[in-house]
């Protein structure tokens, strides 16, 4: 997959509400199984499963199968590729706020004196 193919993966699996939030129960626990993730999410076990595998696929989460049960945990580095994506912006809107701050302050000085509007 390349890269803005990952990306893409992970911000189409995190863009689902529901899909997010059993990736953040997943990513608030050590490891949980479908049927933990099931119970009280108002959500059907198929269901469930059905998000996991989209959240599997964009490398968000990792399962290890013991027995009958699968337990899921958040993947290290499953988030890395939307974080760099974003930092990237970051630098980017930084540097066009700290260039917008300096006309502003050179149109307008932060310590001149104003004048009163009533005189």
């Amino acid at each position: 997959m390349t890269e803005a193919e990952t990306i893409n993966a992970v911000m189409r699996a995190l863009a689902d509400p529901t899909r997010r939030a059993v990736y953040e129960r997943i990513a608030g626990s050590e490891e949980i199984t479908v049927v933990e993730l099931t119970r009280g999410s108002g959500v059907t076990q198929g269901a469930v499963s059905q998000h996991l595998k989209q959240l599997r696929q964009a490398g968000l989460v990792a399962e290890r199968p013991e027995g009958r049960n699968v337990f899921y945990r958040a993947a290290p580095g499953g988030l890395a590729p939307l974080a760099d994506w974003m930092n990237h912006y970051a630098v980017f809107w930084r540097e066009r706020f700290d260039s917008l701050r300096a006309l502003l302050e050179e149109i307008d000085p932060p310590h001149a004196p104003r004048k009163d509007p009533t005189r």
